[in-house]
């Protein structure tokens, strides 16, 4: 799931985190307040309003994973209840121009409303002008084309609550610890905005609020692949650590190899995003002790609500954020469903029992 939002770069350095220990948040291009999307409700008379009037909606994808079928799902069912029938579904696969056709060929079939991640800034800022000349309405996640401006050119951005991913993974993992000890630290070294948000969230928790833990080695990752034999390094230096937050999960698969290698049944692990590998340690068990993820469904939900918003003509907020959850092995299959509108993985699922 990590992967569909490393793509959405073009908001880096301009989605900013206010940091200040529980009082932090994440904010938007231009300094906006985030609007939780709870409060982005369609009332029965924003409904009635919309349903009898034909209009026709269109979900362009950057790709097709578990999180964007999560999205689309959330995405459809809101249209569903608004009478928005849906035109064109497509996946981009990653690709820029293949994004561009996708958008052509879309408003061929004259979608009221398009909802869409756009992979390129520049690209798609020229992609999405026709759209704009037609009178469509506009809803992003988590990326901005160049130049856009909300109220005239887009109705609202849409992404995860980074801050409170990383703040809830320091939360977890000082609860396994009881509030004191020795923890390895380690980030995603590359300029991505989700993973910066949200690496630097866990840390500043930790630092502002658990005065006992105390973050003792720090390690960058940029290739997954490394993990197992960065994480075996920083054991060799730190063989007495209580805790290690890892970036993602992917990494945290081979942390959790390393750990396996030296008999390490100590060591807490806690990571964002779900995966069946750490997932499975974790209802075990083993050094997993939770996992935090974003409600992907209520992304699509609170995308197609903003959409409907905007096509009645009522004003709508810049910038929204979907909350995250915190998954452990008490909640795990309902946690899978609130992320992503399915059920966990059958393995999961036996071995929580």
């Amino acid at each position: 799931m990590l992967i569909d939002r490393l793509v959405a770069t073009a908001l880096a350095g301009s989605l900013m985190l206010l940091a200040g220990g529980a009082g932090a948040q994440t904010v938007g291009p231009s300094g906006e307040t985030a609007t939780r999307s709870a409060e982005v409700r369609l009332s029965d008379a924003d409904l009635a309003a919309v349903k009898e009037k034909g209009y026709k909606g269109a979900l362009l994808w950057h790709t097709s994973s578990d999180f964007t079928n999560a999205v689309t799902a959330g995405a459809k069912d809101e249209f569903a209840r608004a009478g928005i029938q849906i035109v064109a579904t497509t996946d981009a696969g990653f690709d820029a121009a293949r994004q561009r056709s996708d958008i052509e060929t879309a408003l061929a079939a004259k979608p009221n409303v398009i909802l869409s991640l756009p992979l390129d800034p520049v690209t798609s800022a020229e992609a999405f002008r026709q759209a704009l000349t037609d009178g469509t309405k506009l809803v992003f996640l988590s990326n901005l084309p160049k130049g856009y401006k909300h109220g005239t050119d887009y109705a609202a951005i849409v992404t995860d609550d980074l801050f409170q991913m990383g703040k809830q993974a320091a939360d977890a993992l000082a609860k396994a610890l009881d509030g004191k000890g020795k923890v390895g630290y380690i980030f995603h070294d590359a300029s991505y905005y989700v993973t910066n948000q949200r690496d630097q969230a866990f840390k500043t928790t930790i630092e502002k609020d658990y005065p006992g833990i105390k973050i003792v080695a720090e390690q960058g990752i940029s290739d997954p692949a490394r993990a197992e034999e960065l994480a075996s390094a920083m054991l060799v230096q730190h063989p007495d650590l209580d805790g290690i937050y890892v970036t993602w999960a992917e990494p945290a698969d081979g942390v959790l190899s390393a750990l396996r290698a030296s008999g390490n049944t100590k060591t807490k692990i806690v990571t964002l995003d779900l995966a069946e590998p750490v997932a499975l340690d974790m209802v075990k068990g083993g050094n997993v002790t939770a996992l935090v993820a974003d409600k992907a469904y209520e992304l699509g939900r609170a995308m197609a609500a903003v959409g409907v918003k905007a096509l009645l003509g009522q004003e709508t907020p810049a910038f929204v954020v979907a909350p995250a959850l915190t998954v452990t092995k008490q909640n795990v299959a309902q946690g899978w469903k609130d992320s992503l509108n399915r059920d966990a993985p059958q393995s999961v699922l036996d071995a929580a029992k």
